[in-house]
């Protein structure tokens, strides 16, 4: 596939790094000699210096013969011009990043739509709805819905009392055919493994666990922490994602949102009107202590700045705070940050690179996550008719070994993969991969 991408900043560098790693033909544009620099010391790609609204610009990077054009620069004016010259030149889709949720709206996507932008994503407003999400499933590090919600995603760490630990695989799945759940990974000091049989389970790893809906409750249990019912909250940082989670929760939860800068906490008073704003220093301690901290059932720290966050989320953990989440740009600190005990890391970039990645791929992907705590995606599909996993069971299928299916919803039906498990036409099928088998696992339910 030929992909242009405008925007050699950081979300375009990483999906640069990412697109190429699985031997796309790709483009980057960039008006800044430096970023181009940088994207070519950590991607396979050709580079192109100039203004990505500019016709002579789009012309030379040939975008009537892309496939997908991507436009993820800062200046937001910048992606929707880009996207849409980019459209009427030829390209056959064409994706913006967008900074106003505004043109969401369904009146307003359709305008957009017409003037030729295909998708829009606005990455702050997706990780605010995450953490909101993860508010509610307080013992999970990750919680990812497919099929509308029949089959379930949760990441959780093993603490000391798990009743996991020490177990294998096989001890615990004793009764494989007719489990309601499957492991379908572990993370474990940074390497991600695909478990077997005799995999044992210890404390500190992070599983990844495919469950049907009823069972969500039963898989949070092995984690050996409980839910938390979220009362009292402290927000680190009122950029977009902090201002968009007390705008969601205000109503149902006492909130308190910290930020350093005068006008901004101005503005946030103004506008959210049931929060407390609160105008200090958070990495400051004793004022984080003064302002209750210890005392809050979550913390999330969003200030936009990696080291901020996780040391200011430390300290809550520290304290007692039960629920931490942390923002984490840096993707170097990802491990580091969970390790120090930090509950739930979220990254821009990989949410970007979820929202993108489906669109290059060949077969019919209804959704992507790209997590945060391994190096591997959680993709759902939908099986055409005659494909090859159609015809014989899974074990049968030759499936890579880094990869696993994890659970199939036939209509209103819900399995957990096994196998013996034979695939139909129309399915939906959650599969666990890691980057390498991507390119392959298409190929089966095409």
């Amino acid at each position: 596939m030929k992909i242009v991408i405008s925007g050699a900043g950081e979300v375009g560098i990483h999906l640069a790094k990412m697109l190429s790693g699985v031997r796309h033909d790709i483009m980057v544009i960039d008006d800044e000699p430096r970023r181009l620099e940088d994207v070519t010391d950590v991607a396979d790609v050709v580079t192109i210096e100039g203004d990505p609204t500019n016709f002579a610009v789009l012309k030379k990077a040939a975008v009537r013969k892309a496939d997908l054009f991507i436009a993820v620069n800062p200046l937001e004016s910048s992606n929707i011009i880009s996207a849409i010259l980019a459209k009427q030149l030829g390209a056959k889709k064409a994706i913006a990043r967008i900074d106003n949720s505004e043109y969401l709206e369904p009146n307003n996507k359709e305008m957009f739509i017409n003037m030729g932008i295909d998708y829009m994503f606005y990455p702050e407003q997706v990780a605010a709805m995450e953490v909101i999400g993860l508010l509610g499933h307080t013992s999970t590090t990750e919680y990812v819905d497919f099929s509308g919600g029949k089959l379930t995603l949760v990441v959780f760490r093993l603490e000391p009392g798990s009743p996991l630990v020490g177990r294998t695989l096989l001890e615990v799945t004793d009764d494989r055919e007719s489990l309601p759940y499957r492991t379908v990974a572990i993370s474990r000091e940074g390497d991600t493994i695909i478990p077997r049989g005799n995999d044992e389970f210890m404390v500190g790893d992070m599983l990844y666990v495919i469950s049907t809906q009823d069972s969500t409750h039963e898989v949070i249990e092995f984690s050996g922490k409980s839910n938390v019912e979220v009362n009292h909250m402290m927000i680190l940082g009122g950029g977009r994602i902090g201002a968009a989670i007390a705008s969601a929760l205000q109503d149902q939860v006492n909130i308190k949102l910290v930020d350093y800068n005068q006008d901004k906490a101005y503005k946030l008073a103004e506008m959210l009107e049931k929060t407390l704003i609160i105008h200090e220093d958070g990495r400051n301690i004793d004022v984080m202590m003064e302002e209750g901290l210890p005392g809050m059932d979550a913390f999330v720290a969003v200030t936009g700045r990696s080291e901020t966050n996780i040391l200011a989320a430390m300290l809550a953990k520290r304290v007692g705070v039960k629920k931490v989440i942390a923002e984490v740009e840096n993707l170097n600190y990802i491990n580091l940050a969970e390790s120090m005990g930090v509950d739930t890391i979220i990254n821009r970039k990989l949410i970007t690179a979820s929202n993108i990645f489906r669109f290059t791929m060949s077969t019919d992907v209804q959704a992507i996550k790209c997590l945060t705590g391994c190096d591997a995606e959680v993709l759902e599909f939908i099986v055409k008719p005659n494909s090859p996993a159609t015809r014989q069971p899974i074990r049968h299928l030759g499936f890579p070994h880094n990869a696993i299916i994890g659970g199939i919803v036939r209509g209103d039906k819900v399995f957990i993969a096994v196998g013996n498990t034979q695939i139909n036409s129309y399915d939906r099928v959650v599969v666990f991969a890691q980057p390498e088998a991507i390119p392959r696992i298409g190929k089966y339910f095409n």
